[in-house]
C-alpha cells in the first residue's frame, strides 16, 4: 500500500499548506523508506536527520502560524553529492574529499532552502560525475531499483533511485553527457537538462561553457516543474545565467494535436542496440497519433562524437590537471582517461571542436524551426551489471570511448537546447524504458508543458505508464 512518501511533491505541498499532514510526519516517512530499502540500493550516502527534524518542526510551526510559505515548504530534498551542502558531507565520490564538510551551501542549495525545502540527504554519484555508472571508491555502487545487480546509470544515479523508490519526493541532478537523463531512463523517473544558464552554477570552472548544467529530477512532470521554478534563477556568478526578470507567467496547457514532431531512432549518428530500436518503434507507434504532424527525420549532428570528446576533455583537464600531475593515484580510471586524452590535444583540436559545436548549434536551430519537439530514445542499451563500468560494444561493433554509448544524450547536449527524459513503460526484460523530448532553444517551460501533456497520455496506457519497483522485495532483500 502506498505510504505518505509516495505522494507527488505537488500534492505533498498542498497537504502541508492545508495543515492536513505535518512536515515532521513526511520526513519520518521518507526516513523510514530509506531505512527499509536503501540497504539493497545504496542511493543515499549522507544524511543530517537531527537538523532536518528541527527544520521540519519549524516548517510545521510556520503553517500553524499562517506565515507565508515557499513553493517547497516542508518537502524533504536529496542533493547530488557533487553539490556543496553546509554541514553535510560532500565527497564528489572521490577519496580526496572523503571527509569534506562544506562550510557554506552552494547557491542552488541556498535557493532550495529559501523556498522551504528541507535538505536531508546526499545522493550517490560516480567519482566527480565521470561515467554513467554510479560507482565510486568512497561509497561503492548504487543498484537499479528494478534489479539491484544492474546499473542505475549516472551520474545522478543516487537521485534517480531515491525518487523511483519513494525515498524522497524531489532531488537534484547535473548533466553533461546525459548525467541526469541517463539514470532517469534506467530508473523510470523524469529528469530535465535545462537550457544552459537557466539553472546557474557559480562554481563551474569553465563558466562560459554550455556543456555542464544542473537540473531537477522528480517522479512526474508537474513535480519536475515545481523544482525547476526554484532552481531557475538569476546569479551573476554564472556568466551564462540570465539576468533577473519579472515572474514568468504560467505556460498554458498544451494540445498535442497541434504539435509538429520529429522522430529519430539514433539522431543520425549514435550507436543504438537493436532491441532498443525495436522498443522505441513500439512506443512511438501509439503516441504518434497524438500529434498533429509526425515525421521520421534525423537532426544534422555531423561531427558530434569528435566535438564532444574534445570539449569534454577540456573540462576534465581544467578540473583535474593539477591532481594528475601531483598525485595521479588519487584519480580513478575514468578521470585519468579524460585528462590524458585532453593533454594529448592541441590548440587546433580545441579550435576545431568549438567551431564544430557552433555549427552544430546553428544547424540544429534551423532544424527545430520546423518542429515543436524532437523525440528519440534516452539510452542506447538496456541496463547492464554495475560491476561493468561501461559497455565496450553495441551490436557487435566496438565503441570509440568509454562514454560513446551515451551519444544519444551528448549529441543533444551539444545543441544547447532543453531536453526532458520521460518514462515510457518497460523494455522486454521488464526494466524501465525512457524517451528524450528535446524542445526549442530557451523554451524550457514550453517543453515542460508538452512533457506534462504527453505524460498524461502515457499514464493512460498500461504499456507506456511509468513503471514502479517492487518495494517489498527490495526491503526483504536489504542488508
Amino acid at each position: 500500500m502506498p505510504e505518505l512518501c509516495d505522494n507527488p511533491a505537488t500534492e505533498l505541498v498542498r497537504l502541508i499548506a492545508a495543515g492536513e499532514i505535518s512536515p515532521v510526519e513526511l520526513l519520518a516517512a521518507c526516513r523510514a523508506r530509506i531505512e527499509a530499502v536503501d540497504g539493497r540500493l545504496n542511493a543515499i550516502v549522507a544524511t543530517c536527520w537531527p537538523r532536518a527534524r528541527r527544520e521540519a518542526e519549524a516548517a510545521e510551526r510556520a503553517v500553524r502560524a499562517k506565515e507565508p510559505l515557499g513553493p517547497l515548504h516542508g518537502l524533504p530534498l536529496g542533493i547530488k553529492d557533487l553539490t556543496l551542502t553546509e554541514g553535510l558531507r560532500t565527497t564528489f565520490g572521490s577519496p580526496q574529499f572523503a571527509r569534506f564538510m562544506p562550510a557554506k551551501d552552494q547557491a542552488v542549495v541556498a535557493a532550495l532552502r529559501a523556498a522551504g525545502g528541507i535538505v536531508c540527504a546526499k545522493t550517490n554519484t560516480p567519482e566527480f560525475g565521470a561515467g554513467a555508472n554510479t560507482v565510486n571508491p568512497v561509497y561503492g555502487a548504487t543498484g537499479n531499483p528494478f534489479a539491484p545487480e544492474l546499473t542505475c546509470a549516472g551520474s545522478s544515479g543516487g537521485s534517480a533511485v531515491a525518487l523511483a523508490t519513494g525515498m524522497l519526493p524531489l532531488a537534484t541532478g547535473s548533466d553533461m553527457g546525459g548525467s541526469l537523463r541517463n539514470p532517469a531512463a534506467f530508473c523510470g523517473v523524469v529528469g530535465m537538462r535545462p537550457s544552459p544558464g537557466t539553472v546557474p552554477n557559480e562554481l563551474h570552472r569553465l563558466g562560459w561553457s554550455p556543456l555542464a548544467v544542473d537540473g531537477p529530477m522528480a517522479r512526474n512532470v508537474p513535480d519536475l516543474a515545481l523544482l525547476f521554478e526554484v532552481m531557475a534563477r538569476a546569479d551573476p556568478g554564472d556568466p551564462l545565467a540570465a539576468p533577473a526578470r519579472s515572474p514568468v507567467p504560467p505556460e498554458p496547457p498544451v494540445k498535442l494535436a497541434g504539435l509538429r514532431i520529429a522522430i529519430s531512432e539514433d539522431l543520425g549518428f549514435a550507436p543504438v542496440d537493436k532491441a532498443v530500436r525495436r522498443r522505441f518503434r513500439q512506443v512511438i507507434a501509439p503516441i504518434g497519433d497524438l500529434f498533429g504532424r509526425v515525421e521520421a527525420h534525423d537532426p544534422p549532428l555531423d561531427g558530434a562524437d569528435d566535438c564532444f570528446e574534445v570539449l569534454r576533455a577540456i573540462a576534465f583537464v581544467a578540473a583535474h590537471k593539477e591532481t594528475y600531475e601531483q598525485a595521479p593515484e588519487l584519480l580513478g580510471p575514468n578521470i585519468l582517461a579524460n585528462v590524458e586524452q585532453g593533454l594529448l590535444m592541441s590548440l587546433a583540436d580545441v579550435a576545431r571542436a568549438m567551431t564544430a559545436q557552433t555549427e552544430i548549434y546553428r544547424r540544429f536551430l534551423e532544424f527545430m524551426a520546423d518542429y515543436d519537439l524532437l523525440i528519440c530514445p534516452a539510452m542506447a542499451v538496456p541496463p547492464f551489471p554495475h560491476r561493468e563500468l561501461y559497455p565496450s560494444e553495441i551490436n557487435g561493433q566496438p565503441l570509440r570511448s568509454y562514454f560513446h554509448w551515451l551519444a544519444l544524450a551528448y549529441g543533444l547536449t551539444l545543441t544547447g537546447h532543453p531536453v526532458i527524459c520521460l518514462p515510457a513503460g518497460r523494455d522486454p526484460a521488464g526494466l524501465p524504458f525512457g524517451i528524450q523530448l528535446c524542445g526549442r532553444r530557451g523554451g524550457d517551460r514550453r517543453l515542460l508543458a508538452i512533457a506534462a501533456a504527453l505524460e498524461q497520455a502515457l499514464q493512460a496506457d498500461p504499456d507506456l505508464a511509468r513503471p514502479l519497483p517492487d518495494l517489498a522485495a527490495l526491503a526483504a532483500s536489504g542488508t
